[in-house]
């Protein structure tokens, strides 16, 4: 039987290097965005790295889990379904697992008690489903690097 994303991504060896690469994920996909929504998303990142240094790669860490939890059930019918490349098995039920992972960061955003970062978060909210589904073939990539 496959190991689980807990397993795989969060082991106390893993996990700061999970968090590392996810941050790293998390500026590339930042700095590639362009158009309108991408410059509101680049304005959302430049904000909040400018008001709370360090704010971002920890959020990393404290929602690594919970996303974790959320892909759970699509690593294991990747699994079952025998496909080679997480990333592309994402991109196909990218409104799907998009969706499942802004559960956590609405929550998240609803619960932080911080106007900035909640304004922050509302500016771009309304295009994150496409934003996280234009990043899922990296974060596919990301999860294999390390269940290989």
């Amino acid at each position: 039987m496959a190991a689980t994303l807990q397993e795989i991504l969060l082991g106390p060896d893993t996990q700061p290097k999970v968090i590392a690469d996810c941050y790293a994920l998390i500026q590339q996909e930042v700095s590639d965005k362009s158009g309108i929504s991408g410059t509101a998303v680049k304005i959302a990142y430049k904000t909040v790295n400018a008001f709370m240094p360090g704010h971002i790669r920890n959020m990393v860490g404290k929602l690594l889990p919970d996303m974790v939890d959320q892909l759970e059930p699509f690593w294991a019918d990747f699994n079952t379904s025998g496909g080679a490349e997480f990333g592309d098995y994402l991109a196909k039920r990218g409104d799907e697992v998009a969706q499942a992972l802004l559960t956590v960061t609405d929550a998240k955003a609803a619960s932080s008690g911080r106007p900035t970062i909640v304004k922050a978060y509302g500016s771009v909210r309304g295009s994150a489903v496409k934003h996280i589904e234009a990043a899922l073939p990296r974060v596919g990539d990301l999860v294999l690097k390390y269940a290989a």
